[in-house]
């Protein structure tokens, strides 16, 4: 009987190794405070010659939306497909093991699903969540310094010594090859690991989480060349929104962090247009990573067999409405990129549809024919890629601290409480009207706030 049973395991696993080798790979890349910025999302500014050619050859989501703006909190919703709450899914530190602990993580369903799962760089905020639904340790390169110039490299080891919320220039422009940062090290191992993963019978899951654009910016000199700085200009929004709650509006903490950086107050107009110029060298720098492991996938001939996938973990700030960094419910911090090209759906297509994150979860299952996992709260628009005029959703929601957040075709609508789950404050932007959002209009459209009310209530997270 025992070896009987023994049998029936081996045929029943060869069957499913068999089946696993018939599906495709995934290529799963994750870019840190990446906001939809890009050519392909109409800012011809923009220097993202590799996404746009991945865009060109996939399925773009133009109105794509993250569920907490922190990096932790938005990961680890994203990675589990479940909705953020005021108790669940909160900082930047939150991990899905803990937050969430026995709920079956993306990673993890690939993995018991006979995909080779692989971790490189920052998908989840701790390299170490989640570790079991990894086939082999998360990756990163933490031995690599932030800064190349000597000076700036003194002066961030001097600050941290002070301690760790001290730290050196916001941004960094040097004369090395894209390997001497973090993120060309990143895109070196995911090319080896590229070549290992294909010599392997069953399929891949490769996560790649870079981590440029974030904090400080830094990358070589010739993606700060890319930009004239005398053409950058601060937003005709820098200033706070008309009637906006002051619950709206922080201090961009993070950024006080760097050297350089006034602890409070605004930042001078010379500050804030390196800002944004080292920004956008950053996301010319990923952008570069990015196409390495494209072009590494057509030298391979797989691209025909592997789904990509190009999400940002959330928005980011360049000072519209006085911010900078995320960690607002406004719609630059809400709003992602996202881009999935997979086998058999025609690239170059464009979706409107509102896309919240956790969509993410089941529609890469049922891309790859995996079985969705019951705890699922997001929806998979595989089928949306490949039919425009699908039935969806009708609104995306999120949060941030003591805010929830939605966004509908024509609004955004945030509702602020205390700790008792009161009301402290509203505020309501018409994006037909004012895209930017820049005037609230929450007292002159009464009525919409209280019906988005309604629905924000009916589907935002519950604890």
């Amino acid at each position: 009987m025992r070896i009987r049973r023994l049998m029936t395991v081996l045929v029943l696993a060869s069957m499913n190794s068999a089946f696993a080798a018939d599906r495709p790979n995934v290529l799963f890349i994750a870019v840190d405070d990446l906001r939809p910025e890009l050519a392909c999302y109409g800012k011809p500014h923009i220097q993202s010659p590799n996404i746009d050619r991945l865009a060109a050859s996939g399925v773009l989501f133009e109105r794509a939306y993250c569920m907490v703006p922190t990096c932790g909190a938005s990961r680890a919703s994203l990675m589990t497909g479940i909705r953020p709450a005021r108790s669940r899914f909160v900082s930047y530190l939150a991990r899905a093991d803990q937050h969430a602990p026995g709920v079956t993580t993306f990673n993890t369903q690939f993995r018991k699903n006979g995909y080779y799962t692989v971790s490189l760089g920052k998908v989840f905020h701790h390299a170490t969540d989640n570790a079991k639904g990894w086939s082999e340790p998360a990756w990163r390169p933490n031995d690599i310094p932030w800064y190349q110039s000597p000076e700036n490299h003194e002066l961030h080891t001097r600050r941290q010594k002070q301690g760790s919320r001290n730290r050196g220039p916001a941004w960094e422009s040097a004369e090395v090859p894209d390997n001497a940062y973090a993120d060309g090290v990143i895109a070196d191992r995911a090319i080896a690991d590229l070549r290992r993963l294909n010599e392997r019978e069953e399929p891949f899951f490769l996560a790649v989480g870079f981590l440029k654009p974030h904090l400080p910016f830094i990358a070589p000199r010739k993606y700060w060349e890319l930009y004239d700085h005398e053409k950058i200009q601060l937003p005709e929004n820098y200033h706070v929104p008309i009637d906006a709650p002051k619950e709206s509006i922080h201090s961009s903490g993070e950024m006080r962090a760097y050297a350089g950086i006034p602890a409070k107050g605004p930042v001078s107009e010379e500050t804030a247009r390196h800002l944004i110029h080292g920004y956008y060298a950053c996301v010319s720098y990923a952008d570069a990573q990015i196409g390495k492991l494209l072009d590494e996938l057509d030298r391979l001939e797989i691209s025909d067999n592997t789904i990509v996938v190009l999400w940002g973990d959330h928005g980011w700030n360049l000072g519209e409405h006085t911010l900078w960094c995320k960690h607002s419910c406004y719609e630059t911090s809400m709003q992602i990129p996202l881009v999935v090209r997979a086998p058999g759906i025609k690239g170059g297509q464009r979706r409107s549809g509102l896309i919240e994150s956790i969509d993410l979860y089941p529609s890469l299952c049922e891309l790859a024919g995996l079985p969705l996992p019951d705890h699922l709260q997001g929806r998979s628009f595989a089928t949306l890629m490949k039919v425009a005029d699908s039935d969806w959703k009708s609104a995306a929601v999120g949060r941030f601290q003591n805010g929830d957040t939605i966004r509908t075709d024509a609004f955004r609508f945030t509702e602020y409480t205390d700790k008792n789950g009161k009301r402290t404050s509203q505020m309501l932007y018409d994006h037909n009207a004012d895209p930017h959002e820049n005037v609230n209009v929450v007292k002159a459209e009464a009525d919409s706030a209280k019906e988005l009310a309604g629905k924000l209530n009916d589907l935002k997270g519950r604890d």
